[in-house]
């Protein structure tokens, strides 16, 4: 038996994503068989396939870094991953496809009630909205933020968790997208029409908390000023290369050595392949409140796995709130 899977053949746009065919073969020992029933399409996944990225894999590779999925095999030394079992994982690589192959160690339990779809987006966006709040800036209620980039996958995450914990919210995205922003109860600033240091100096002149910022660039110095003395930017974007690692690490040394009292911090998810129990930790108090209905994952559209190419450029074409996720036939409606 054959399964397909899709592979970034060369670097650049989604027209070089191509399906091809492998054999199903049996789980090693340690090892278990996912049926893909979700993969997010996420950023790094663009990033990644342009080779912007710090540590881009090298072609050919199989894309996909966040998925949910039902056991379908299991080898002879797992313990728990029987099959039939709903389980998630984040691999960085391999999602975009019919069957999966991973170590028991790497996956992530799931409540067999919350729906594939909404769980998709947990697995990398919601987990990095919760950390950088949570234990990157450690909020607390009543407190001010920014969100700059809010209007994404990870955008909608930091408005849906930020609601829960009670900020009090702004959010930069295009006029367009001021909707989904007001629905979490965040006051929308449009980038496009103006200046967000100057309306922020307007609404906060005290300053804010925090400022959460996904997008990078000279958005760093524009809203490091914006923040009261104490205050905190986190920057959890994809610094893009190395270089850009080593220019953000300089910048933050500096800012936090500053007199001025502000801190710049970076975050990065790929914390989770060295220290994996605040992880852990995190995903099940997520998978609880998607369970419970506290959270709602913004999903704008589900393609079919095998799809992923007009997924992703759909993607990079700027016009996607909140989430994309390629799903199993029976999921597509």
């Amino acid at each position: 038996m054959r399964y397909k899977h899709i592979v970034v053949v060369k670097r650049g746009p989604p027209e070089d994503l191509r399906i091809e065919e492998c054999d199903l073969r049996e789980p090693a020992a340690r090892e278990v068989r996912i049926k893909v029933l979700s993969c997010s399409v996420c950023q790094p996944d663009v990033q990644n396939r342009y080779g912007r990225s710090p540590f881009p894999p090298k072609v050919p590779y199989e894309p996909g870094s966040a998925i949910v999925g039902a056991v379908d095999a299991a080898g002879s030394e797992v313990r728990q991953a029987v099959p039939g079992t709903r389980v998630a994982a984040w691999p960085s690589q391999g999602g975009y496809a019919e069957y999966l192959y991973l170590p028991e160690s790497r996956l992530i339990p799931v409540p067999s009630s919350v729906d594939p779809v909404e769980a998709a987006p947990v697995v990398l966006n919601y987990v990095t909205a919760y950390q950088v709040l949570h234990r990157s800036a450690k909020v607390k209620t009543g407190d001010k933020v920014l969100i700059i980039g809010a209007s994404g996958g990870c955008g909608t995450a930091f408005l849906d968790l930020g609601r829960l914990a009670g900020l009090k919210m702004y959010g930069l995205a295009s006029g367009s997208k001021s909707s989904v922003l007001t629905q979490f109860g965040a006051i929308p600033i449009d980038y496009r029409r103006e200046d967000f240091v100057e309306v922020m100096r307007r609404a906060e002149p005290q300053g804010l908390d925090f400022v959460f910022d996904g997008m990078g660039g000279d958005y760093i110095d524009r809203a490091l000023p914006l923040l009261r003395r104490g205050g905190v930017l986190v920057t959890y974007g994809n610094p893009l290369s190395l270089r850009g690692v080593l220019r953000l690490l300089a910048r933050a040394l500096m800012v936090n050595l500053l007199p001025g009292g502000r801190k710049l911090k970076g975050y990065g998810a790929g914390a989770a392949l060295f220290h994996r129990k605040p992880f852990l930790d995190d995903w099940a108090i997520l998978f609880r409140l998607l369970k419970e209905g506290k959270i709602r994952p913004v999903i704008s559209d589900r393609f079919p796995l095998l799809e992923a190419a007009q997924a992703n450029a759909l993607l990079e074409g700027g016009l996607v709130v909140g989430n994309l996720v390629l799903v199993a036939p029976n999921l597509i409606r």
